[in-house]
């Protein structure tokens, strides 16, 4: 009796299903890789060796609860239900979103987040009282993943790796402890992002994580899933996706709905797709799509984006890459030092 007949057919059997449960791979066509525990899927962050959970909580969208402890009981929910990453800027809400999550993560919930925050100083004194600034109100000494954020001009990279530029901040950060890894984020053109990565290069740089907007029309339009996604997958560079629905925009095109945009979003990217959670309904609905979530087929992906096509050509279901209302730092132009 060979190895496989022998275990299909003895009490080994179950133990192999407890295994499979836990440490089972969930394959993608480009060769990613993901591991289930229990209903939760956890995926390698590039190259970092880290892993994180598929889908990560969003920072904005938890610092607008009128109870501050609504928004600490989110947060200590979707750790408790296997979400490990935890997304923040020090922007958002005034600094509101980092003081719920700072207050979030005491009692032993720290250890359980791999936990990001963003800045939005170019220059590297406003970048550096930034950082500080985040770690205070995040009550913690350092963060997981550090950002620059809000790449949304073509010279926003050629400040951040300027004269005396915000790079050196955020390589000051990592040197003394107060980050781990560093990358940069943005929303508004795959031009941006390449040139970014250009840059880099050329000053040898290289992000370990980069963030942007992945969702079912994006493929249409100003495509940073055709654009840049293929580099930071060849480069293994740790892909973190945002914007599934466009802050519900794209629901409004009831084209489509929350868990197809999900679905869709896992299947194309390597990496976690964060999310807006404003509510506990709002997370069980993304705990639920980690449940049920086996990676499309070609013929499904071309479906979902054929039924898409249609809204997706002027960008109207993506504001934030047409119009200003994601622009943090266009309405407040001090921030960037």
């Amino acid at each position: 009796m060979n190895r496989r007949e022998f275990l299909k057919n003895s009490s080994l059997v179950a133990g192999a299903v407890v295994a499979q449960q836990i440490i089972g791979l969930e394959k993608l066509a480009f060769g990613a890789t993901a591991v289930r525990r229990g209903d939760m899927l956890y995926r390698q962050l590039g190259s970092t060796g880290e892993e994180i959970s598929l889908v990560g909580l969003g920072g904005f969208h938890i610092g607008k609860q009128a109870d501050s402890k609504e928004s600490i009981g989110i947060i200590r929910a979707a750790i408790d239900h296997g979400i490990t990453f935890l997304d923040n800027s020090w922007d958002y809400n005034d600094g509101e979103s980092e003081k719920r999550m700072g207050k979030a993560l005491q009692g032993g919930y720290r250890k359980k987040a791999f936990l990001m925050t963003k800045f939005d100083g170019r220059t590297r004194e406003a970048a550096a009282k930034q950082i500080d600034e985040s770690l205070r109100r995040l009550k913690t000494d350092h963060v997981d993943l550090l950002m620059f954020h809000e790449v949304i001009r073509m010279n926003d990279p050629d400040r951040f790796f300027g004269q005396d530029g915000a790079v050196q901040a955020a390589l000051a950060a990592r040197k003394e402890g107060k980050a781990r890894f560093l990358g940069f984020t943005g929303h508004k053109d795959p031009a941006i992002h390449l040139h970014m990565l250009d840059l880099a290069r050329t000053y040898g740089f290289r992000p370990d994580a980069v963030l942007m907007p992945l969702n079912v029309m994006d493929a249409h339009y100003r495509s940073f899933e055709h654009q840049v996604l293929p580099r930071l997958i060849a480069d293994q560079v740790g892909v973190l996706s945002m914007k599934p629905m466009g802050d519900s925009f794209i629901l409004k095109s009831n084209a489509v709905s929350a868990t197809e945009c999900l679905h869709y979003v896992m299947s194309v990217s390597p990496g976690t797709v964060i999310t807006g959670i404003d509510s506990i309904p709002i997370l069980k609905q993304a705990l639920e799509a980690v449940r049920t979530f086996k990676p499309m087929t070609q013929g499904e992906i071309a479906a979902l984006l054929a039924r898409t096509k249609k809204f997706a050509g002027a960008g109207e279901y993506e504001l934030f890459k047409t119009s200003d209302h994601f622009d943090s730092t266009a309405k407040h132009p001090e921030w960037l030092g």
